[in-house]
């Protein structure tokens, strides 16, 4: 039967609990433990292979978008550039997308022109 025991701050304070003994509860709380959700947010929740998945992502909607760039019409409208999936910790602000709001030239996409000369 696995057992689960409490701890009181106050046993740091009495003196039976020892500073490193504390520390090293801190640092291994589990993931969704309430300390660590107020400290990090949402980034709590995050792993390293939630953030490689993001950034798989990221990277085959700007080859997609590379791809049908390129292959388009030279009348047809341009295509805009991939939103990024959203990260813990990186809410876009205003100044980001500029005073019109408009996200096509962000991160510095490239135009059609340089997509061409890249793949010639």
């Amino acid at each position: 039967m696995l057992r689960h025991y409490g701890v009181d701050l106050l046993d740091w304070h009495r003196g039976h609990l020892s500073s490193r003994r504390l520390s090293v509860l801190v640092q291994h709380l589990p993931r969704d433990s309430a300390l660590l959700k107020e400290l990090h947010g949402e980034a709590a929740e995050w792993t390293a292979t939630d953030y490689l998945l993001a950034t798989v992502i990221d990277q085959l909607a700007e080859a997609n978008w590379m791809f049908a760039t390129v292959n388009r019409d030279d009348d047809s409208e341009p295509l805009d550039f991939p939103e990024p999936i959203p990260r813990p910790g990186n809410e876009p602000t205003d100044t980001e997308h500029g005073a019109s709001g408009d996200t096509a030239g962000e991160k510095g996409a490239p135009t059609a022109d340089q997509l061409v000369q890249f793949f010639l």
